[in-house]
């Protein structure tokens, strides 16, 4: 995976020019299984946006029916930030759950509903309702943790939308119904307290200015799961001492000067006038056809490395999980907003 990572960079150095690389594959192509993809779209636009976003849009959308004392219940706001090009920015993003769409995810584990099977012989997945996208089909069941929130689509249509955005860490269940070749498309988004400051207020390590990291793992009943052949792009990058952290070479977005996970990463200098590098997302993101042979392959990560050994949404199941892997982009602390995809043939 680091490898092929390498020989993409490689190449494009090699032809000297960006936009000629793009174009080489802007025609439209053909995969295995025979999915023609559309036409590479127009480079992603970079901007940048300094400090904390000065205004709430919605102050939070966690909706936790039950609460107890010990429970890890954080809030979720959304605001707004202008870029320096004038832009102005939802952060940490924006999202099908602020705008009311869905369906909500249904609960494999969740403190907020008390669902909480004990373990894997204890969850009952015909309870979740299949989301037909093709009438003539086979119905597929996944289980899903992201930390910490995801809205998944298969050849562009909503299946699941993260139902707890945040904390507690939750996870989930989804069916749907398709024929292949599909596609899957995920958003995920690692939350932030301080909006667009990408950071955290972690009380049990006495933080308030803690630098959250991210993480997705799922498995599908027909064989799929999450692994190092799946597309991942960043879409947000920071905090950041300077925008110029983030270097560009194509669709590649390297930045890597204060480690990829704990416990190697370390702080930026800066603090309440601290830099992100955001991108817009490319319009076709969610659809069957998208072309995204030019993005860069996921990275793969331990439970250790994303922290989740003793999270029982998690842990409680091992076998409703088994094969899978965790994965994020290549900076699995910095990049705070993420687009994952794959081709299931």
């Amino acid at each position: 995976m680091k490898q092929a990572w390498k020989t993409q960079a490689s190449a494009l150095r090699r032809t000297g020019v960006v936009a000629a690389a793009i174009a080489a594959l802007a025609a439209c192509a053909t995969v295995g299984g025979g999915l023609a993809l559309d036409p590479i779209e127009a480079p992603d636009r970079r901007m940048v946006t300094q400090g904390e976003a000065k205004k709430i849009l919605i102050p939070n959308l966690t909706q936790c029916a039950h609460t107890n004392p010990k429970m890890n219940l954080r809030v979720a706001a959304v605001g707004q930030i202008t870029a320096t090009d004038g832009t102005v920015i939802t952060v940490p993003a924006e999202t099908a759950l602020q705008r009311k769409q869905g369906p909500l995810s249904h609960d494999l584990y969740n403190e907020c509903n008390k669902v909480l099977p004990p373990n894997s012989a204890a969850v009952d997945a015909s309870k979740a309702p299949v989301i037909e996208i093709d009438s003539d089909g086979e119905v597929i069941t996944g289980y899903i943790v992201a930390d910490n929130y995801f809205e998944f689509y298969v050849n562009g249509k909503l299946v699941s939308v993260d139902n707890t955005p945040y904390t507690p860490f939750n996870s989930a269940i989804v069916r749907f119904k398709v024929k292949r070749p599909y596609t899957m498309a995920f958003l995920l988004v690692d939350w932030d307290e301080q909006l667009s400051l990408g950071v955290e207020n972690m009380a049990r390590l006495n933080d308030n200015w803690y630098l959250g990291d991210g993480g997705l793992i799922a498995r599908f009943s027909d064989g799929t799961v999450t692994d190092g052949s799946w597309k991942a792009q960043t879409f947000m990058i920071g905090p950041l001492d300077s925008p110029a952290d983030v270097v560009d070479k194509g669709t590649l977005r390297f930045f890597d000067r204060l480690g990829r996970t704990y416990p190697d990463v370390k702080k930026p200098k800066c603090r309440a006038d601290c830099f992100m590098v955001h991108y817009t997302q490319p319009r076709g993101w969610r659809n069957k056809t998208f072309n995204d042979t030019h993005w860069p392959n996921a990275y793969t990560y331990t439970d250790e490395e994303i922290g989740v050994t003793t999270l029982p949404a998690y842990t409680r199941y091992p076998e409703l999980f088994a094969g899978a892997r965790w994965i994020w982009t290549q900076n699995l602390v910095y990049d705070n907003v993420v687009i994952a995809r794959k081709v299931v043939r």
